[in-house]
This record gives C-alpha cells, structure tokens and sequence, in this order.
C-alpha cells in the first residue's frame, strides 16, 4: 500500500467512525484539598521544627478540545492539535499551619513556635491552552 493509500484509507476510517467529533470543553476551577509538610532548618542545617496541615486550594480539571487529523504536508502523516485545561492565572495566598513539631515529635506550643506561615500559589481561574505553550 502506498503513502498516498495509507493517508486516504486513514482519512476514509476517521470519517467513518467519526473520530473527527470533538467533546465539549469541560475546564474548571475547582476546590481541591492538599496536606502540607513544611520544614525549617538553622544555619547549620540542623532540623528545627516541621509544621503541616491541611489546606484547601484550587485546582484545574477538566477536558479540552483536541484533534489528530490525516496530513500529507507533516512528516508524520498526522497533523495533531492538543489543548489543554491549566491555570490562566495564579495567585498567592499565605497559609498558616498550625501542627508544629520539634525533631523528636514533641508539638510545639509556645508562641511564635506553634504556627508556620507560608506561601502558596494557586490557580484563580482556568482555560484550554494549547498544549507545551508557555508564551502566557
């Protein structure tokens, strides 16, 4: 069989079966929770407390439109257009966790010791991007 037949039969097969239809767009920003771990070491890189907690934040999921289609210009054979759902913009939170330990497991309760705060960026909103672009 010939290139020429390869890409036609593929063509013939893709309209066929209707490989060619698209699902919807189904990319959102939704509530998500995450346990975080974080630790704080002195000058010397010794251990001095680990605090963690569970956060809730914002994660993208969902579908997006995407299609690989016969083509007798690409080398493959297939010209392939991929999008994907992923933050459109992120913003920063300060997150306070407040199970604080010492090296030994001991939790800490003394003021100043017994909460950690840290930053935190999360998506605020999502969008289909075509896939590997980055230029946002």
């Amino acid at each position: 069989m010939s290139y020429f037949e390869v890409v036609m039969f593929t063509l013939l097969v893709t309209c066929a079966y209707g490989v060619t239809d698209f699902t919807e767009e189904s990319c959102e920003t939704l509530p998500s929770e995450i346990h975080v771990t974080k630790e704080e070491f002195d000058e010397l890189g010794r251990l001095q407390r680990t605090c963690n907690g569970d956060v809730a934040v914002n994660k993208c999921e969902g579908s997006c439109k995407s299609q690989v289609q016969p083509s007798v210009i690409t080398p493959t054979g297939f010209l392939k257009e991929c999008h994907c759902c992923r933050e459109s913009y992120l913003r920063e939170r300060v997150i306070t966790l407040t199970h604080c330990y010492d090296p030994d497991g001991v939790r800490l309760t003394q003021e100043g010791y017994n909460s950690m705060d840290i930053k935190l960026r999360e998506p605020s909103d999502c969008k289909c991007y075509k896939c590997g672009d980055f230029s946002r």
